[in-house]
């Protein structure tokens, strides 16, 4: 019901504003506006989009809860696809979404609704040097022996004969 909701109400929200701004401003400054924040949205979007892909990262190279990394960088997306939404309210609330204080408050809030039981990192861990490993190359000897004793094909060159 929620979701039926914000699709009605979103569009009724952006009609009026176009209607309302168009008619104070008129159709051509309205839709450079609207260009402009597309514009302006997609490099805050892309500059913080990296940054949090590398705070993700960051948190699993170095096995911490990527948790509120993660729910940045969701956010952020958010607010690219609401940027590049044409409207001005769904222009404000993507903008919103680019300061991270906004993100932290909604972070909190959400977090403050969903109970997190367990976190747990299924992958690769880190090696531990133990006291009794002995780190060394080696040579198969074998191998090795074979390779230079190998018997010529052909009558012996003469060089043995005494």
């Amino acid at each position: 019901m929620w979701l039926f909701l914000l699709f009605v109400t979103i569009p009724i929200i952006e009609i009026a504003l176009f209607i309302q701004v168009g008619g104070w401003l008129g159709l051509w400054p309205t839709l450079l506006i609207v260009i402009l924040t597309a514009m302006l949205g997609t490099f805050l979007v892309r500059a913080q989009g990296l940054q949090a892909m590398a705070n993700i990262k960051s948190n699993l190279g170095e096995f911490r809860d990527p948790t509120e990394s993660l729910a940045h960088g969701a956010m952020i997306l958010a607010s690219g696809l609401l940027l590049l939404t044409p409207g001005f309210f769904t222009d404000a609330v993507g903008f919103a979404l680019l300061m991270p204080p906004v993100r932290l408050a909604l972070f909190k809030f959400i977090r403050s609704k969903v109970k997190v039981q367990s976190f747990v990192n299924t992958g690769p861990q880190p090696r531990q040097p133990r006291g009794d490993v002995i780190d060394g190359e080696f040579t198969d000897l074998e191998e090795e022996l074979n390779r230079t004793t190998q018997k010529p094909n052909g009558p012996p060159s003469g060089w043995t004969r005494h």
